[in-house]
């Protein structure tokens, strides 16, 4: 991890794949507003705006915790906005198709557990080890709590803009099930992240299994350790 003081350099692939998500979010906005869809310029407009809060916040020369989140973070958020906007709200205006919100739910809980993973890690600071319980039952309610704000935002575009985000122009009963069915696809890729991060973290998956096990390990000693010397203390001076 970078110190905070310093702006974090993207590789070249992250800052391509960036570029061309910016650049189809701003095709596809133009070309909605020139055949008479300026919602979905709108859209655009505000999409392309969240895909540069990673640089935005760069900006501040490190102040701001949120520079402490991965890059790759905001490249998948990127993906996901850009999926989400130019295919699907494209195939949900344009088609008959019902099921592109499957893959959409699933991957935007998996990225918002991620994200609740770093944010734990950064709330807990480098005193304490890593507490992998913690951190998988704090990111996964994160994540659900920001599936339930997308659905109050769904809900209030349906009513306030005509939307039809939750077939709003269906029966109530189709209504309601397209907006649970949204809230357990996207629990269950949360789910699904949740397992995948603790995993990681103790070194059962991913790179470097080994030395990430061990550090693990060690951490957790440290902190026994540290507890242990604390608690000596404490009844020392009780008596």
């Amino acid at each position: 991890m970078k110190e905070l003081n310093r702006i974090t350099p993207l590789p070249k692939s992250h800052q391509i794949t960036w570029y061309v998500c910016r650049g189809l979010l701003f095709f596809w906005g133009v070309w909605g507003m020139m055949h008479g869809y300026t919602s979905e310029f709108i859209q655009a407009c505000f999409a392309i705006i969240f895909t540069h809060l990673w640089d935005l916040f760069q900006l501040l020369g490190g102040k701001s915790f949120i520079v402490r989140f991965p890059f790759n973070l905001q490249t998948m958020l990127n993906v996901f906005i850009c999926f989400s906007c130019v295919v699907g709200t494209t195939v949900n205006t344009r088609t008959t198709f019902e099921y592109i919100d499957i893959p959409e739910h699933i991957f935007g809980g998996y990225m918002a557990c991620m994200g609740g993973f770093f944010l734990a890690d950064i709330m807990q600071g480098k005193k304490n080890p890593i507490k992998i319980s913690v951190h998988a039952m704090f990111s996964l309610c994160f994540s659900v709590t920001l599936l339930v704000g997308w659905e109050f935002y769904e809900f209030t575009m349906d009513r306030l803009y005509g939307f039809v985000m939750q077939h709003g122009q269906a029966p109530f009963s189709k209504g309601l099930t397209d907006t649970m069915a949204d809230l357990m696809l996207g629990a269950g890729g949360a789910i699904f992240a949740m397992f995948i991060g603790a995993f990681t973290r103790t070194g059962l998956i991913g790179k470097n299994k080994k030395e990430v096990r061990k550090k693990y390990k060690a951490d957790r000693e440290s902190y026994k350790a540290y507890k242990a010397m604390l608690y000596a203390q404490n009844r020392q001076n009780e008596l």
